[in-house]
């Protein structure tokens, strides 16, 4: 029970993580301190994408499975997770583009919303 809830975690840590990188510049402009937090998940994602590192929650996860005798699993977290669940397998580089987007439109309206702001 203790491995399975290992896997358990590094899975559901693994999609908060990502969600945050990808979505926490909008949360960021209810609360703008947020930003600097956001802009440090991002980097991460963007050099675990570009440099094809393994994830410490990957490692976690491989560590869990390997408790339950099972083996680990082949690529990472995205190749396992989420390819084929939120984007069609082969289609990583439309995924990454439309992450990107995403990413720079939330960091877009934060900077014109502190902007306004301080003309306030």
């Amino acid at each position: 029970m203790g491995y399975e809830l290992l896997v358990a975690f590094a899975v559901g840590a693994h999609y908060a993580f990502l969600a945050f990188g990808i979505f926490g510049g909008f949360l960021a402009w209810r609360w703008p301190r947020l930003i600097w937090v956001q802009v440090i998940a991002a980097l991460w994602l963007l050099v675990i994408v570009v440099a094809k590192l393994k994830c410490p929650l990957t490692w976690l996860e491989d560590r869990g499975r390997e408790g339950l005798g099972k083996p680990a699993l082949e690529g990472g977290f995205l190749d396992n997770h989420a390819a084929g669940v939120f984007y069609p397998h082969g289609y990583e580089w439309v995924a990454q583009i439309v992450v990107a987007v995403l990413i720079l439109t939330s960091w877009t309206g934060f900077a014109l919303l502190q902007r306004r702001r301080r003309l306030r």
